[in-house]
C-alpha cells in the first residue's frame, strides 16, 4: 500500500538523555519488572528509570586500557574513535546479572554487570564469536535460557562470519564456509518457543535475520539477498560430521516485493517478531529497501510463522552446479532427501526412530545438511505484498504493539524509525494502510539505530537510540488533537473523545473506559458536536510584501483547503505557494487584504467532514504613492484608487535585466473553454499613445500592456538595442487560460530615442513602438497621457469584476449539473 502523506508533529512531550562526551547510545534492554532501561554506549553502561529516562539511576564506565588503545593504534585503527571499547551486547543472565560485550579496542571482551553493586565481575571471557571486534561491523544477540546467540564476526578483518551459542556444556557455531554465511549483515535474532500444548514435542527455535551476498546467482556487482535462518535450542552438533558445528542450520529467502511494479526490496534493515495471546501464531515484521535506492523508498512486510516453518520443514533443498557460461551458481535439489529430514529439529517423530538427539542422527543426514544448508522455496509475505510502502524516507527500525479498540476490534500498530530521527505511527484498515503520525524525535535529524518498545499496562513507552543520546515517547499523543473531529480522524487506535470532558485521552491510561466515548478508526466523525471556532489572527503587511498565513492540520487523510472571501483559492498559481504548515501570498496588493480561511476536508464513507483549522485576517497599510517631476505623470494613490493596481487576480511580479530568461507563468486548470484560437495582442494605451516629448534628462515611465499564451513574455529595445534597465513585470492568468502581461521601464534620455516592446511568443509576435523627443518644455504633455491611463485602469477593473461574475456564474452551473 503506497502512503504519500507526511505530518511533522511539533505539539508532543519527549523526554531526553545525554550525557556530555559519550556517544553511540545503540544498544538497549529493558527490565519492565524493574521499570529500569539498560543503555549500552561508547565505554559506558546506563541505568535509567523506564518511567523518566531522565532520571539516571546507575552508570558504569567500561574503558580501554591505554596499553590496548596503543596496540589497536599500530594496527592501523584510529586511536579517537575505533580504538575504544562499544558495548555491543546487554542480555539478562538472571535476576542478579546482565552478561555484557564489548568491542573493546577491536579486542571483544564480556564480563558480568551485578545489578545489586551495578559492577563488573571482573572475568573478562574472551567475546570472539559473541560481539564483534570493529565497532562498525553488524551483530545480533539473544539470551535463550541462560545460553548466549549470537550473530557476529569471527576475527580481526571480519572475514569470517559465524552464528553461534556460548554454552559451557554444548557451545556450537556454524561451518565456515560461502554456502553457510556469506558476508552477511546481521540485524536481528530472536526464540520462538514451542507450543506447549502440541503433542508433537517440537524444539524451541532460534531464527537470525540478516542480508548476505547471493550464493545461487554471480553477476560482476553482489547481488543482496535478505535471509532468515533458524536452528533448533536443543541442537548438540554431529558425532562425527558436524562436530561443534549446527546439524539443524537452514536459511531461506526473504520475499518482500511489488510485482507488478517490478519492484524488489532485498536490503533488510530491522525486524519484529510479533507474539500476543491474541495471535494464532507469532508474525513477522521486516524493514526493507531497495539495493539501489535511488528511488528512495522503503517497505514493510510481514510474515506468519507458518509459512516459514513451511518452508523449512517441506520445502525443496538448492545444491551447488557448475554450470560454464552462466550466472547461476546454485539450482534445486530433485534427489532423495535422506531421513530423519536434513536440518529438522528432535521431535517426537525423530525419538520413535531411536533419534534422542543430534548426536545420534546419521552422517548420511549431517553430510546433507553441511552441503545443502539454502533452501529452494522462498518465504513469501502476507498478502503477497509489502504491507507498507513509503517514497522518500529509509526506514531503520521497526516495533509493533497490538492494540485492542474500544469495539473490540484488534489493530497492529507499526512503529517505524528512519534515518533522519523522525518515527512513523501507522496501522492498517480496510485493506489499505494510514500513517497515524510522523514525530521527530531527534532535532538533528540523524539516523535511529535502535527502537525498543515497552508495552507494559498503563506505562506503554518507546525508546529510541542514536549516536547522540536516547529519547523517551508515549505510543501516543492524544492530547494534541483538541477537537472530537480531529482525535475521530486521527484513527488512533489508542485515542478517544470524552464528550463530558471535551478532551481526547490515552484509554489505555484510564481505569475505566465509559460507553459514551467516541471512536472510529473507520475516521466517521458524525457522531461528534464540535462548537465551530471563530478566533481569528489579525495580520498587517506592507505593499509588495509576502504573507505567511500559518495552518496545521491532524489528520493524514484530510485535504487542506484555502478560502479567500468564502472563494475557493486557487494555491497552485505563482501568486502563492502552499507549504506544509502555511500559505504563503507573494507581491501583496490592496486586493489581497480580506478574510481568509484554511478548512480541512475529508471523506469518509461519502460523508464530507469539513472544519476551519484557522482564520486569518489580512490587512494592508495604505501608503500614498506619488511622483513629481516635470515629465512625469502623477500616478493615483493606492488608498484613493477604486481598484488594485495592477489589477487583482494570479500574478508574477519580477524585475527582468536585458540578460534574463523570459519571466516564469505557470498554467491554471481551465476554467473557461474558448472555440478560439490563442493569439497574442497588445492592449492601449499603446507606447504611441505615450510620452512623445520629455525634458533633459527627466525621467519618465513607458508601459507595456498584452494578451496571449502562457509562454508569451515582452522584449524591450532601445535604439535597437536590449534594455539593459530593469524592467518590472506582472503575469496575470485569465480565466479563459490566456496570460496578460503588463510591463513597465523607468528612464531618461537627453537625445531623442526610439523605444520599442515586443509580445513574443510561439503563436507570432506583436510590437508597440515610440520616437522620444527631447524638449525644454514641462510635462504638460504628460498630462493627457495620465488621463488616458486613468482611463485604461478603470477599463481594466471593469473587466476584472466581469471575469469574476463570469467565474462565479460559471460555477454556479457546474453545481447544478453535479447535483
Amino acid at each position: 500500500m503506497w502512503c504519500y502523506f507526511s505530518l511533522i508533529s511539533t505539539e508532543v512531550q519527549l523526554i531526553h538523555f545525554h550525557e556530555s562526551e559519550v556517544s553511540n547510545y545503540s544498544t538497549f534492554l529493558l527490565s519492565e519488572d524493574k521499570d529500569v532501561l539498560y543503555v549500552g554506549a561508547r565505554e559506558v553502561i546506563f541505568a535509567l528509570n523506564a518511567v523518566n529516562i531522565a532520571e539516571k539511576q546507575h552508570e558504569l564506565h567500561w574503558k580501554v586500557t591505554e596499553d590496548k588503545r596503543t596496540k589497536c593504534a599500530v594496527k592501523g585503527k584510529s586511536e579517537q574513535t575505533e580504538c575504544r571499547n562499544y558495548v555491543r551486547v546487554l542480555q539478562q543472565l538472571n535476576d542478579t546479572f546482565l552478561y555484557v560485550c564489548g568491542t573493546n579496542a577491536f579486542q571483544p571482551t564480556c564480563d558480568y554487570l551485578n545489578l545489586i553493586s551495578f559492577e563488573l565481575g571482573g572475568k573478562n571471557e574472551d567475546g570472539k564469536g559473541r560481539c564483534p571486534f570493529d565497532p562498525a561491523q553488524s551483530y545480533t544477540s539473544v539470551m535463550v535460557d541462560e545460553e548466549l546467540y549470537s550473530g557476529t564476526s569471527y576475527n580481526f578483518l571480519g572475514s569470517e562470519p559465524i552464528i553461534s551459542r556460548h554454552s559451557h556444556q554444548s557451545p556450537l557455531r556454524t561451518e565456515y564456509a560461502i554456502p553457510w554465511l556469506n558476508e552477511p549483515n546481521f540485524v536481528f535474532a530472536d526464540v520462538i518457543r514451542a507450543d506447549q500444548n502440541s503433542t508433537d514435542g517440537e524444539d524451541d527455535k532460534i531464527y537470525f535475520f540478516f542480508t548476505e551476498v547471493s550464493v545461487e546467482y554471480e553477476f560482476v556487482g553482489k547481488l543482496m539477498i535478505p535471509r532468515i535462518a533458524r536452528v533448533c535450542k536443543r541442537d548438540q552438533g554431529g558425532l562425527r560430521t558436524l562436530q561443534k558445528k549446527w546439524t539443524s542450520f537452514l536459511k531461506a529467502r526473504l520475499i518482500c516485493t511489488i510485482p507488478d511494479k517490478n519492484l524488489i526490496f532485498n536490503i533488510i534493515n530491522d525486524v519484529f517478531i510479533l507474539k500476543s495471546p491474541t495471535l494464532k501464531e507469532p508474525v513477522i515484521y521486516g524493514v526493507f529497501t531497495p539495493q539501489l535506492n535511488n528511488v528512495g523508498l522503503s517497505a514493510v512486510c510481514a510474515y506468519n510463522l507458518s509459512t516459514v516453518e513451511e518452508v523449512f520443514s517441506k520445502g525443496k533443498y538448492m545444491q551447488s552446479a557448475t554450470v560454464e557460461q552462466s550466472h547461476t551458481k546454485w539450482v534445486r535439489y530433485n534427489g532423495e532427501i535422506p531421513n530423519p529430514r536434513p536440518g529438522a529439529c528432535i521431535n517426537n517423530e525423530a525419538r520413535a526412530s531411536n533419534y534422542m538427539s543430534s548426536l545420534n542422527l546419521p552422517d548420511k543426514t549431517l553430510q546433507f545438511v553441511k552441503d545443502h544448508p539454502l533452501m529452494d522455496d522462498s518465504v513469501t509475505p502476507m498478502g503477497d505484498r509489502p504491507r507498507l510502502v513509503k517514497r522518500d524516507v529509509k526506514y531503520t527500525q521497526i516495533v509493533v504493539d497490538r492494540v485492542r479498540a474500544l469495539n473490540g476490534t484488534i489493530y497492529d500498530v507499526m512503529f517505524i524509525s528512519t534515518d533522519r530521527g523522525a518515527l512513523h505511527k501507522a496501522i492498517s484498515y480496510e485493506n489499505g494502510m494510514h500513517i497515524i503520525e510522523e514525530t521527530q524525535l531527534f532535532p538533528n535529524f540523524e539516523a535511529i539505530q535502535t527502537l525498543l518498545l515497552s508495552s507494559k499496562k498503563g506505562r506503554r513507552y518507546l525508546y529510541a537510540g542514536s549516536n547522540s543520546g536516547v529519547v523517551q515517547s508515549p505510543v501516543a499523543f492524544c492530547d494534541k488533537y483538541t477537537t472530537c473531529v480531529d482525535c475521530v480522524l486521527a484513527r488512533d487506535p489508542y485515542c478517544a473523545w470524552k464528550p463530558l470532558e471535551a478532551s481526547c485521552t490515552d484509554i489505555f491510561k484510564e481505569s475505566e473506559i465509559e460507553r459514551n466515548w467516541i471512536q472510529n478508526i473507520g475516521g466517521d466523525a458524525s457522531s461528534c458536536s464540535d462548537k465551530v471556532r471563530e478566533n481569528s489572527l489579525q495580520h498587517t503587511f506592507k505593499h509588495g510584501s509576502t504573507a505567511e498565513l500559518k495552518c496545521s492540520q491532524k489528520s493524514n487523510l484530510a485535504q487542506v483547503v484555502w478560502k479567500f472571501k468564502d472563494d475557493v483559492l486557487r494555491v497552485e498559481s505563482p501568486k502563492y505557494r502552499l507549504l506544509e504548515k502555511a500559505l504563503l501570498i507573494f507581491n501583496l496588493s490592496e486586493g489581497d487584504s480580506g478574510v481568509y480561511q484554511c478548512l480541512s476536508e475529508e471523506k469518509v464513507k461519502n460523508k464530507k467532514f469539513s472544519q476551519v483549522l484557522a482564520k486569518h485576517v489580512l490587512e494592508l497599510k495604505k501608503i500614498q504613492h506619488t511622483t513629481v517631476g516635470p515629465t512625469t505623470a502623477a500616478a493615483p494613490t493606492e488608498a484613493s484608487s477604486p481598484i488594485p493596481f495592477p489589477p487583482t487576480g494570479t500574478s508574477f511580479l519580477s524585475c527582468v535585466g536585458s540578460d534574463s530568461p523570459p519571466s516564469p507563468t505557470s498554467t491554471q486548470p481551465d476554467v473557461w473553454s474558448s472555440t478560439d484560437p490563442v493569439k497574442v495582442m497588445l492592449l492601449p494605451p499603446f507606447l504611441s499613445d505615450q510620452a512623445q516629448h520629455v525634458s533633459i534628462r527627466g525621467s519618465f515611465r513607458l508601459f507595456c500592456q498584452a494578451t496571449g499564451p502562457d509562454d508569451s513574455y515582452f522584449v524591450w529595445k532601445k535604439n535597437g538595442q536590449k534594455m539593459k534597465a530593469c524592467i518590472t513585470e506582472q503575469s496575470h492568468m485569465l480565466f479563459d487560460g490566456r496570460v496578460h502581461v503588463l510591463s513597465w521601464v523607468k528612464d531618461s534620455v537627453s537625445e531623442n530615442t526610439e523605444y520599442k516592446c515586443s509580445f513574443i511568443s510561439k503563436v507570432g509576435n506583436t510590437t508597440s513602438e515610440v520616437f522620444i523627443t527631447v524638449e525644454d518644455k514641462d510635462g504638460a504633455g504628460q498630462d493627457g497621457w495620465a488621463k488616458e491611463f486613468n482611463i485604461w485602469r478603470s477599463a481594466i477593473s471593469e473587466h476584472d469584476k466581469m471575469m469574476q461574475n463570469w467565474r462565479k456564474t460559471w460555477e454556479s452551473c457546474k453545481k447544478k449539473n453535479s447535483l
